[in-house]
């Protein structure tokens, strides 16, 4: 039996992404983002999700350094890893598929220092999606302990 990786696809930019099921623990509509002054650029505030507080991080901004255009198919993912839990804002959350491990390819790309949560690529038919590590991506972001604690003194006071 062949070993599938389930993943949630999306869409940041012409590009598209993925991210392991398991770490996915809600996609939403993007709404109620409370701006927080001197957080690092990438980060547009904070939201309520499920009763807990949650950063929200523009994925454009990460990748490409460009803020995104909302729209009405703007989503944002909500992930659990183990150092936080995390709201992503991307263009389209699109569809959650079954990779083949078969199909999954390294990068070479993955010693560069700025990328590391690139893990692979998926090279399917007519679609090349590049394969993320949120608990890497968010170890690699500039600023995040900072934000850990910001997000401890909220919890405390809410």
């Amino acid at each position: 039996m062949e070993e599938m990786n389930k993943v949630v696809v999306f869409q940041v930019g012409n590009e598209e992404y993925a991210i392991p099921i398991h770490f996915v623990m809600s996609i939403e509509k993007v709404e109620g983002i409370t701006p927080i002054p001197h957080l690092p650029a990438y980060v547009n505030g904070i939201t309520r999700v499920r009763d807990e507080l949650i950063p929200v991080v523009d994925f454009e901004r990460i990748l490409y350094n460009r803020s995104f255009k909302a729209n009405e198919s703007t989503k944002m993912i909500v992930l659990q890893t183990e150092m936080l839990s995390i709201g992503v804002i991307v263009s389209d959350a699109k569809e959650i598929i079954d990779i083949p491990s078969d199909k999954l390819k390294q990068l070479g790309l993955l010693a560069y220092q700025k990328t590391t949560y690139f893990t692979g690529v998926a090279n399917l038919d007519s679609r090349v999606i590049t394969m993320i590590d949120p608990s890497i991506l968010v170890q690699s972001l500039d600023g995040i302990r900072e934000i850990q604690e910001f997000m401890k003194t909220q919890k405390e006071t809410v």
